[in-house]
């Protein structure tokens, strides 16, 4: 088959650019088409396919303001006119499935979720009051673009990274999917058999709906005998980072192996954002430690919070609500409680359950289902 992929940019190696580089050692011939590419930014297999980007990728300071240039996203992204494919399968958190195809071309869409700026996340992102009034006609034009690029006759199927996610498209789309759990290399993270260290963890990206200022204000609360460790970087840090308590130590963006001695040294993860999936509780379960999650989203789907019928040494983690700095407190209160019975060989066998192998053959039978009903 000749084959296209769509991406919404590259310009950073995180979760959805990770689905993507499994896509290209499953289609290494493939065509890659995205708005914007950062060379550098992502992984050697990425860019050893044949990328096209657009014209927006040529504008000054792209690279790192391309989410500024939202408006013009949906017109970027329907210029790529696909012809002479016999799959096309985008990727696509934003505006990738707009992409058109050839009449008769059945596309698969990989969806992390519909465009989060307008829709479950419009307030995190826009705000309220005057600054959300103002940004009115950008959401009911993002909005009918989202709806539009849905249908049928743009889009041949869909398949969601979570359950989460398929529930989002059958409410906002009028549309079902089948469920493919992203592609977690949990091969890169193994218990060390040693007693974990004295210290919690959080590895955030900083951006306004992953929440790291819950976990760091429930450590304020919490106090001088106990330490959350804060690794990687962005928008966010440096605001959050100034007004942090002293029992909070920020580590910046770390690399693979200092990653995976955090995980596997930490006590717990704290996971207290909303995500779509959230590949990092998985990764640090792999590591063989359990997890403090916000008990909405992906966490639902990836930890296996203690409740009625599972013991805690059948579970992975606890879940806490509401997402507050004192309901996230309090969870790590009761982690210490029942911290002992976690079990890391129940840990890393619920994480295999999202190894890069079981995203494969998912993605294997999606692409088939499509192909058929073409």
């Amino acid at each position: 088959m000749r084959v296209a992929l769509v991406h919404d940019w590259l310009t950073g190696m995180r979760g959805g650019e990770r689905v993507l580089h499994e896509l290209a050692g499953m289609f290494p011939d493939a065509d890659l088409h995205t708005l914007v590419f950062v060379p550098g930014s992502t992984s050697e297999r990425i860019e050893s396919l044949a990328i096209e980007a657009s014209v927006l990728s040529r504008l000054p300071g792209a690279a790192r303001h391309y989410r500024k240039l939202l408006p013009l996203l949906p017109l970027a992204i329907e210029a790529k006119r696909l012809s002479d494919y016999d799959l096309v399968l985008s990727t696509s958190h934003a505006v990738a499935k707009g992409v058109r195809v050839a009449p008769g071309t059945p596309h698969l869409s990989y969806c992390f979720t519909p465009m989060r700026y307008v829709w479950d996340q419009a307030d995190v992102y826009l705000g309220r009051g005057l600054k959300r009034a103002l940004a009115a006609p950008l959401v009911a034009y993002l909005r009918a673009f989202d709806l539009r690029t849905s249908r049928p006759d743009r889009v041949t199927r869909f398949t969601a990274c979570s359950q989460n996610v398929a529930n989002r498209i059958r409410r906002i789309y009028d549309r079902e999917a089948e469920v493919v759990y992203p592609p977690v290399a949990v091969d890169r993270f193994r218990p060390n058999g040693k007693e974990p260290e004295n210290f919690f963890l959080v590895v955030g990206g900083f951006v306004a709906y992953k929440r790291e200022d819950v976990a760091v204000e429930a450590f304020r609360e919490l106090g001088t005998g106990y330490r959350l460790v804060v690794a990687g970087d962005g928008p966010a840090r440096r605001r959050l980072e100034a007004r942090a308590p002293a029992n909070v130590e920020f580590v910046g963006r770390v690399d693979d192996a200092e990653l995976a001695d955090l995980y596997a040294s930490c006590r717990a993860l704290l996971f207290p954002g909303d995500e779509d999936f959230g590949m990092i509780p998985v990764e640090v379960q792999a590591a063989g430690r359990p997890v403090i999650a916000f008990g909405r989203g992906g966490a639902l789907e990836t930890v296996l919070g203690v409740v009625e019928g599972r013991t805690v040494a059948e579970s992975t983690g606890l879940w806490f609500e509401p997402q507050t700095p004192a309901a996230a407190a309090n969870a790590v209160r009761e982690f210490e409680r029942v911290e002992r019975a976690f079990d890391p060989a129940t840990l890393r066998a619920h994480a295999m359950r999202f190894a890069p192998q079981c995203f494969r053959e998912g993605i294997d039978r999606e692409i088939a289902a499509t192909l058929h009903r073409s």
